[in-house]
C-alpha cells in the first residue's frame, strides 16, 4: 500500500488525469446504465395456458391439466407445479429454482410438451408471455363517434399488435376489452326442419364451400401456368348464397334457412376508464431479463410514429394509460436528491471537524468517484442499477477510509516545521514537496494498515448479501455487487487520488487549528474518560446492561419481509358472487370505478373485469380489478396518509356493496406476490385435500377464526363450488333406438348453443381472417327451456330427417358443480388470502397460526401450508441465521490476522453488541418492524463499528511499542482517536440521514436501513470512545 501511495504522489498528475477520466467515464456510462425501479424477485416461472372453450372446469382438469401437469413432472430445477382449471380455461404454473434462467426452463417445458398426447378437441397449449414486472406501458385505443369497440378491437388485434410485438425487448401485447369480429350464421330451427336439414350438414357444407386447391402446371406453350381452384368465402354475400343442399330439385341456400351478420365472440373480459365503460386497452409485455428503460424508450417513439402516421385510420389514436418510466424517473429522483444532500453534508462536517475546506474537498471527490466507479463497472458488466442497490449505498461507509486517511495527513502537516515567507523564497518547490510527500508517506503508514483491514472487515461484514438466494436474494443480490463496486472504488481513491490531491492542494505546514466544535468536545471528553477508567466496574456494568438491554428491545421488534415500495398507485381487486354473469356484473364494476375515480386523491381508474382473450389471466367473470394511479401526495386535500385513504375506501366500497370482497394493494407488488405465492392475494393459508365440499366449510372456519385476529385485513376464501351447470345427461340405450350415438347428439348440441367454427372469411386485399361461426338464432337456445327443446336430427330411410326432441334421448339437469379446482404439486386446494396492515407481518402470522391450530380441526387427509411474504420472511432469517455468524467469524479471524492476538481481537469484537442498541432503539422509536432491509443496516454499523475499533487499539499499542505506561497510553489513544472516531461515526451517519427522513416515492425500502445506521451511529461513538479504552485497559496483555 505504501509503495501505492509513494506512486500516487510522485504521479499527482497522472493520478488527477484518472480521477477526471473516471468521472467523464461515469458521467457517459450513467447515461447507458439500465435503471429499474425494483428488482424482479420471483424465480423463472413458466406458465402454460390452454383454452378449450365449452369444457366445464372438472372436464379441464380431467383432460387438459392433469395431462399436461403429468407431462411436465420431473423436469429438472422444477420446484412447483400450480394450477387453476375453470370452465373453458386450464393455466398451469411451472415455477423453477434460480439454477435456470427462463430461456433454459422454457427450452425444457417445449421439449416436453412436443411429445404429448393430442388435447380433446385438438386444442393446443400456449406459453403466456406475462412476467411479475413484465407490464411496462398501457394504453387505449380511441376512435372518432362513429368507432365501435369492434372496430377498434380488429385494429389493436390486426394492426397495433404486431407492430408493438416488432419492438426488441417486447414479447407480446395483451388485448383486453373491445369485441373480437365473427361472421355468424344465425339458423332458424323451423325452416332448417322445414327444409329437412341438420345443423351438422349445415356445417359441412360451409366447410366445402370455403377452399382453394392447387392443380399443379400446365404447359402453356413455352410458359408453365399455374392452375388454382378458387373457392374462397371473400364476403357476407358469398356466404348467402352458398348451397347446403337440394330440395326437389331446388338448391337451399344459407339464405333460405339462415340469417348472416357481422356477429362477436362470446365476451371474456370488459375494460373501462374513468367515465367510458367499454374501451379497448392493450398492455405492452417486456420480455424476461430484458433491460426496462431501453425497452420502454422504444416503446414511447412506436406510439408517437404510430400517432403521427397514417398507420391508424383518421382520429383513431393511442393514449396512454400508464408507463412504468414516470416511476423509474420519480424513484431516481428520490434518490438522487437524497444522495446528493448526504454528499453536502458529509463535506460540511469534514470542514467543521477539521476546520480546513480543502481537506474536506478531499474527502468529498472520493464520493463522486466511487459512484462513478462503480457504475462503469456495471455497465461493463451489462448488471441494471434498482432503487435498492443505488439508493442503501451509505457514501458515509465508503468514505470512512478517506477520512481516517485525509485527517492522518492533516495531523502530520500539522507536525511539519512551520517556515517564514523568507525561508520559504529559499527553499526550491522540490523541497518544499519532498517535506509534503514525507508527510503524506508518515501518515499513510500511520494508518494503512488499519485503513486496508477495515475496508476487508466491512467486505466481511457484508458476505452475508453475497450468500442469500432466492428471493431475497434476487432483490438484495445487485445491492451487494454494487456496494463491493463503490467499496473497491473508494478504497482505490484512498490510495491514489487523495495522496495526490493532498499533495497539490494542501500547504507542506498546516497549522493546527483545532476547531470550536473539536475543543467543546475534547473539553467534555477528556474528563469523561478519566473518571471511566477509575471507575471500572461501573462502565463494565452499564455496558453488560446495554447488552442485556439490546436483548429484551429486540424481542419488542416486529417483523417483515420487506418494507413496501411505494408506487404511488392503487390495485384494487373486487370479488363479486362467483356465479355472477359478465353483464350482470360489469353494472356493478362501473359504479365500483366511479365511486374510486370520486375520490380527489385519484388521478384515474381504469377497470379490467373478466379475463383477457388470451386467457393469460386465469380469472372467471366474477374478478374485477382496477387500476389507479394516484397524484403526488402533496396535492392531498384531506388525509397524506396512504393506509388512511384505502382504509376509508375499503370503508365507502363495503358500505355500497355488501357481499363483494375488496383486496388492496399496488400494480407491481400485486404481481410479484401473485407470482411468489400463487395466489391473487399477498399472504395465503393453502388447505389441501381432495373433497372440494369439506375443504369449502374448513376454509370458512378458518376465514372466521383469522377475522378474529388484529390487523388481518383483505380476507377472503376462494370460492370452489357452485358454478351453475345444464348437465345433459345421454340415455345411451334410448338413444340407440333412434340410431343416434352420444357424438351425433354433442355435435348438434354444441353447434346449436356454443356455435362451431366453419373456417375463417379473409377480408378481400388483406391478411385480415375471422371466423365464420354456425349456431343457433338466439330465441331457441337463450333458456333451460329452448334447450329442452332442442331436436336432434336423424337421417331415416330414403334420406329423409326425423327430428327427435332432446328430452327424448337425454335428462337434462340444472346442477351445481365446481367453479374453480386449484392444484399444487399434484393435488387439489383451496386457497384463503389475507394481507396484514397496521401491524407487523411476523407477529400478525404467529398469532393467526396459534388460533387456527387451537381452534379449526381438519378433515381427514388434509393439511395446511402457509405462504406468500411470511415464507419470504422465514427463509432470509433461517438464512442469515446461518451467515451472520460466519460472516461475524470471518470478522474475527481478519482481526487476528492484523493483531496476531485474541485478546486484541475479542477487543476489537467487543463494540459490536454495544453498537447494536443505538439500531434497534432507532428502530422501536420509530415504530419500523425489522425486516432484510433493517438487517443489512446492521451488518453496516457492525463493519463502522469494528473499523473504529481497530483504530483506537491500533493507536494504543503503537503508543505501548513508543514506551507509555498503559493508563497514560489508554487516555492518550482516546484522545488522539477522538477526531477520526467521531468523524467516521457521524460521516456514516449523516450520509444516510436524508434517506432515514426522506417520504418521497422509492424511500421506503431504503429506511429501516438508513435509520439503523443513523440511530447506530449516534450512539456508537460513545460506546467506541468511552467503553472501549475501559476493556483495553482492564483486558489488554500489551504492557510496557
Amino acid at each position: 500500500m505504501d509503495r501505492l501511495v509513494a506512486l500516487a504522489v510522485s504521479r499527482r498528475y497522472l493520478m488527477v488525469g484518472m480521477f477526471v477520466a473516471v468521472l467523464i467515464g461515469g458521467v457517459l456510462a450513467f447515461k447507458q446504465l439500465n435503471i429499474e425501479a425494483y428488482p424482479d424477485p420471483t424465480p423463472p416461472m413458466v406458465d402454460i395456458v390452454t383454452q378449450s372453450p365449452g369444457l366445464s372446469s372438472e372436464e379441464i382438469e380431467r383432460y387438459i391439466t392433469i395431462p399436461i401437469e403429468t407431462q411436465v413432472a420431473g423436469i429438472k430445477n422444477l420446484r412447483t407445479i400450480r394450477t387453476i382449471s375453470l370452465y373453458g380455461l386450464s393455466d398451469v404454473k411451472l415455477q423453477f429454482s434460480f439454477d435456470y434462467t427462463y430461456e433454459e426452463a422454457l427450452q425444457q417445458v417445449l421439449n416436453r410438451l412436443s411429445q404429448l398426447a393430442p388435447l380433446p378437441g385438438s386444442v393446443q397449449p400456449g406459453i403466456s408471455p406475462l412476467s411479475p414486472t413484465g407490464e411496462i406501458f398501457r394504453y387505449r385505443l380511441k376512435g372518432p363517434a362513429n368507432y365501435s369497440v369492434l372496430d377498434l378491437k380488429t385494429l389493436q388485434d390486426w394492426v397495433l399488435q404486431r407492430r408493438f410485438r416488432a419492438v426488441p425487448g417486447v414479447i407480446d401485447v395483451t388485448g383486453w376489452g373491445g369485441k373480437t369480429k365473427t361472421y355468424e350464421i344465425q339458423v332458424d330451427f323451423n325452416k332448417l326442419v322445414a327444409n329437412g336439414l341438420t345443423l351438422p350438414q349445415v356445417l359441412q357444407a360451409i366447410n366445402n364451400a370455403n377452399i382453394n386447391v392447387g392443380g399443379n402446371t400446365v404447359n402453356i406453350g413455352a410458359q408453365s401456368a399455374v392452375v388454382r381452384g378458387v373457392g374462397l368465402i371473400r364476403s357476407i354475400e358469398d356466404i348467402n348464397n352458398t348451397m347446403i343442399s337440394q330440395s326437389g330439385g331446388n338448391p337451399v341456400l344459407v339464405k333460405d334457412i339462415a340469417n348472416v351478420t357481422v356477429g362477436e365472440k362470446p365476451r371474456l373480459g370488459i375494460a373501462g376508464i374513468n367515465e367510458d365503460d367499454d374501451i379497448v386497452q392493450g398492455i405492452v409485455l417486456m420480455r424476461r431479463g430484458e433491460q426496462s428503460s431501453p425497452t420502454i424508450a422504444r416503446v414511447e417513439k412506436l406510439v408517437h410514429d404510430i400517432n403521427n402516421s397514417s398507420v391508424l385510420p383518421p382520429g383513431v389514436k393511442i393514449e396512454r394509460i400508464y408507463d412504468r418510466k414516470d416511476l423509474i424517473d420519480l424513484t431516481t429522483h428520490t434518490v438522487l436528491h437524497n444522495m446528493v444532500v448526504g454528499i453536502i453534508l458529509i463535506v460540511l462536517l469534514q470542514w467543521l471537524f477539521l476546520g480546513d475546506l480543502r481537506s474536506a474537498l478531499i474527502v468529498g471527490a472520493t464520493i463522486p468517484f466511487a459512484l462513478f466507479f462503480a457504475v462503469i463497472i456495471l455497465v461493463l458488466r451489462g448488471e441494471s442499477a434498482n432503487l435498492l442497490s443505488v439508493g442503501a449505498i451509505d457514501f458515509g461507509l465508503i468514505v470512512d477510509a478517506t477520512v481516517i486517511m485525509v485527517e492522518a495527513i492533516f495531523r502530520r502537516l500539522n507536525q511539519t516545521i512551520a517556515l517564514s515567507a523568507e525561508e520559504r523564497s529559499h527553499i526550491s518547490f522540490d523541497t518544499t514537496m519532498g517535506m509534503k510527500s514525507h508527510a503524506i508517506l508518515s501518515a499513510s503508514a500511520d494508518v494503512s494498515r488499519s485503513i486496508f483491514f477495515a475496508a476487508a472487515i466491512i467486505i466481511a461484514a457484508f458476505l452475508p448479501l453475497f450468500t442469500l438466494s432466492g428471493v431475497e436474494g434476487n432483490i438484495f443480490g445487485p445491492m451487494a455487487r454494487t456496494y463491493a463496486y463503490a467499496l473497491a472504488g473508494g478504497l482505490l481513491a484512498t490510495f491514489t487520488v487523495t495522496p495526490a490531491l493532498s499533495a497539490i492542494i494542501l500547504p507542506s505546514h498546516l497549522e493546527e487549528a483545532e476547531t470550536w466544535i473539536v475543543r467543546k468536545l475534547d473539553r467534555v471528553y477528556v474528563p469523561v474518560l478519566h473518571w471511566a477508567i477509575a471507575n471500572r466496574r461501573i462502565v463494565m456494568t452499564g455496558a453488560a446492561g446495554l447488552v442485556v438491554l439490546t436483548i429484551v428491545f429486540v424481542r419488542f421488534l416486529g417483523l417483515e419481509f420487506l418494507p413496501k415500495l411505494e408506487e404511488g398507485n392503487l390495485w384494487i381487486r373486487a370479488t363479486l358472487p362467483p356465479t355472477i354473469s359478465l353483464q350482470e356484473g360489469n353494472a356493478y364494476v362501473n359504479e365500483m370505478r366511479k365511486m374510486i375515480r370520486a375520490r380527489p386523491e385519484v388521478e384515474s381508474v381504469v377497470s379490467q373485469h373478466g379475463r383477457p382473450d388470451d386467457g393469460t389471466d386465469a380469472a372467471g367473470l366474477f374478478n374485477a380489478e382496477f387500476f389507479a394511479p394516484l397524484k403526488p401526495i402533496s396535492e392531498w386535500p384531506g388525509t397524506r396518509d396512504k393506509d388512511e385513504l384505502t382504509a376509508q375506501l375499503l370503508a365507502q366500497l363495503q358500505d355500497k356493496f355488501p357481499g363483494v370482497e375488496f383486496n388492496f394493494s399496488q400494480y407491481l407488488q400485486d404481481n410479484v406476490s401473485e407470482a411468489v405465492s400463487g395466489v391473487k392475494g399477498e399472504n395465503s393459508i393453502k388447505l389441501f385435500g381432495n373433497d372440494l365440499q369439506a375443504l369449502t366449510d374448513t376454509a370458512n372456519k378458518i376465514k372466521s377464526v383469522l377475522g378474529t385476529v388484529q390487523g388481518v385485513t383483505d380476507l377472503a376464501v376462494f370460492t370452489s363450488l357452485g358454478q351453475p351447470t345444464i348437465q345433459i345427461d345421454i340415455d345411451r340405450a334410448r338413444a340407440a333406438r333412434y340410431g343416434l350415438s352420444p357424438g351425433d347428439i354433442n355435435a348438434t348440441i354444441r353447434v346449436a348453443v356454443g356455435g362451431d367454427s366453419a373456417g375463417d372469411l379473409y377480408e378481400p386485399g388483406s391478411d385480415r381472417h375471422f371466423p365464420i361461426i354456425v349456431r343457433l338464432a338466439p330465441e331457441y337456445r337463450k333458456s333451460a327451456e329452448a334447450i329442452h327443446n332442442l331436436r336432434i336430427g336423424v337421417a331415416g330411410q330414403g334420406g329423409a330427417i326425423t327430428q327427435i326432441p332432446l328430452s327424448e334421448v337425454a335428462s337434462i339437469n340444472l346442477i351445481s358443480g365446481a367453479a374453480y379446482i386449484y392444484r399444487e404439486g399434484q393435488e387439489r386446494y383451496l386457497p384463503i388470502k389475507f394481507s396484514v396492515r397496521n401491524r407487523d407481518l411476523g407477529s400478525a402470522i404467529q398469532e393467526a397460526q396459534d388460533k387456527v391450530a387451537e381452534q379449526v380441526q381438519l378433515p381427514p387427509g388434509s393439511r395446511i401450508e402457509w405462504v406468500g411474504e411470511f415464507g419470504n420472511l422465514q427463509d432470509a432469517i433461517k438464512r442469515l441465521s446461518i451467515v451472520v455468524p460466519i460472516s461475524l467469524a470471518l470478522i474475527g479471524v481478519l482481526l487476528f490476522f492484523n493483531f496476531g492476538s485474541i485478546v486484541d481481537t475479542l477487543l476489537a469484537m467487543s463494540v459490536i453488541p454495544m453498537a447494536i442498541f443505538g439500531g434497534v432503539l432507532g428502530l422501536l422509536i420509530t415504530g419500523i418492524p425489522f425486516s432484510v432491509s433493517a438487517a443489512i443496516g446492521f451488518i453496516a454499523l457492525f463493519g463502522i463499528a469494528v473499523m473504529d475499533g481497530i483504530i483506537i487499539l491500533s493507536q494504543y499499542n503503537q503508543l505501548i511499542d513508543e514506551g507509555y505506561e498503559r493508563t497514560r497510553a489508554v487516555i492518550r489513544a482516546g484522545e488522539l482517536q477522538l477526531r477520526p472516531v467521531l468523524m467516521t461515526c457521524v460521516v456514516a451517519g449523516v450520509g444516510l440521514l436524508p434517506a432515514a427522513l426522506s417520504e418521497g416515492i422509492g424511500s421506503q425500502v431504503q429506511k429501516p436501513l438508513a435509520i439503523v445506521v443513523v440511530t447506530g451511529m449516534m450512539l456508537a461513538p460513545i460506546v467506541i470512545l468511552v467503553t472501549l479504552p475501559v476493556l483495553i485497559s482492564v483486558f489488554s496483555r500489551r504492557a510496557r
